[in-house]
């Protein structure tokens, strides 16, 4: 059996996604100043969706999407392609933040996976999507019970779902870890990076305009309207939409509203048939585990296992270094963790290895408010949950600026503001005692004081 340092040795530090789009010709950077109807910035799942919603309703607004990199070069490009049937990070969020409103959230998100499918097809964007469902997997009896809890609530909202154990479970995952799974077919994965390109590639046909490599340095509310100032120039707009994700952001309300966490991603090489059998895993469903610190994992359209997630780590004063992308000690326990699950391919080598960032929220879903009277919108939060949402994120940001109430306007997910977290070091401390409190649960079952009091406040940790 290779040593991790062995498995790990060569490896791509970058996102396998990359490789599967090819070289593309940059959009031109700003130079000069312009001036718009909608100024969009961040060119990431959200910025686009944004631009093109915006398109459909407004069809002669001169749209502008305003990008410091590449569009997709930041999360959207670098996340696991899970494509969830919900907005509010599954059911149990919902059921534990918004009560009230959970049958509302379940199914809106029902619905915006449905409407996503179709914009896929009525823009003729391939993006390896496929709906093949979702295995969550259990290793603790109490992550068991915790399933069953799950399936129940399930069933109450009518969603389909299978508890599976013994040969049952063997059928769809195969491993000495895991003692029970719950089986969810409506559940999709795509390809991250094929979703920006595509993404891109309709809002250019929609005469939708794109700068990249221009990083916005400040953002006024100046005599002229609102002012996007970048080292090339300066873009003035009647309305602005926010979609940085978990870049600093522009806005000064907004910066005790997230945290960066960054989490890591391995991808072995392309797996035989009979690898796949010797695990057990013949379908093309997704699968994750249901530890606090858990792993997610999926194949890709050439049958390589992508094997993500466990560690969620925080960086002291939210530092976002682009070397923490590239190494951490968080990859070698994701190469520990997964000789561990599957044993027969534990001298699988993997090809790519990195990390990516997360907005992380305290209530683990996105939120989304304006600024400027009205005429900036803003979306961010979503914990990892963003490759479905940022749709949905989008149209509300859109609804907030028309000035129009709508069901997704209505929300208490919309209309109320996350906790914000502490300044330093008082966030540093907060995360790592959470964390630990988390990590404890997992070996024991037993949720620690500080966990359960900020579950109390509807605080919460997650990636």
């Amino acid at each position: 059996m290779p040593t991790t340092r062995q498995s790990l040795s060569g490896t791509v530090r970058a996102p396998y996604w990359w490789d599967t789009v090819g070289s593309r010709e940059s959009c031109p950077p700003l130079s000069g100043d312009v001036r718009c109807d909608l100024a969009i910035v961040g060119g990431g799942f959200t910025g686009l969706w944004t631009a093109l919603e915006a398109r459909r309703r407004r069809p002669q607004d001169r749209i502008v999407v305003i990008e410091a990199g590449s569009c997709g070069n930041a999360a959207s490009g670098r996340n696991g392609g899970f494509c969830a049937p919900s907005i509010s990070h599954g059911v149990g969020n919902a059921l534990k933040r918004w009560p009230t409103e959970a049958e509302k959230l379940i199914r809106l998100g029902r619905s915006n996976l449905d409407m996503l499918e179709t914009d896929l097809s009525a823009f003729g964007m391939e993006v390896e999507f496929e709906r093949k469902g979702k295995l969550t997997v259990a290793e603790q009896p109490w992550q068991v019970e915790g399933l069953r809890s799950q399936a129940e609530n399930y069933r109450r909202f009518g969603i389909d779902c299978e508890h599976l154990e013994g040969e049952a479970l063997k059928r769809r995952l195969d491993s000495p870890v895991y003692v029970a799974g719950l089986y969810e077919p409506n559940y999709a994965t795509l390809n991250p990076a094929k979703m920006v390109a595509e993404l891109r590639r309709v809002a250019l046909s929609q005469f939708v305009v794109i700068y990249e490599n221009t990083p916005v340095t400040r953002f006024m509310n100046g005599s002229g309207g609102l002012e996007l100032v970048t080292s090339g120039g300066v873009v003035r707009a009647d309305r602005v939409v926010l979609a940085t994700n978990a870049a600093p952001p522009l806005l000064a309300r907004l910066r005790l509203a997230t945290i960066p966490i960054f989490d890591y991603a391995l991808v072995t090489r392309p797996l035989t048939p009979e690898e796949m059998r010797s695990i057990g895993w013949t379908d093309r469903h997704s699968i994750a585990d249901c530890g606090n610190q858990f792993h997610y994992f999926r194949k890709t359209a050439d049958n390589r296992i992508l094997w993500g997630g466990y560690d969620a780590i925080y960086h002291f004063g939210s530092r976002r270094n682009e070397e923490d992308l590239r190494e951490s000690s968080s990859l070698d326990r994701l190469a520990i963790n997964f000789a561990r699950a599957f044993p027969s391919l534990a001298d699988v080598s993997f090809t790519h290895a990195w990390g990516g960032i997360i907005d992380t929220s305290a209530r683990t879903t996105f939120f989304a408010g304006t600024a400027h009277a009205g005429r900036t919108a803003y979306a961010m939060g979503f914990t990892g949950q963003g490759v479905s949402a940022s749709r949905f994120a989008a149209l509300t940001m859109l609804d907030l600026l028309d000035d129009v109430e709508t069901e997704r306007t209505r929300l208490a997910m919309v209309r109320t503001a996350p906790f914000p977290f502490p300044p330093e070091p008082f966030r540093w401390l907060g995360v790592r005692w959470a964390q630990r409190g988390l990590a404890d649960e997992d070996r024991t079952g037993r949720r620690s004081l500080l966990n359960k009091t900020l579950d109390v406040l509807g605080v919460g940790f997650d990636s």
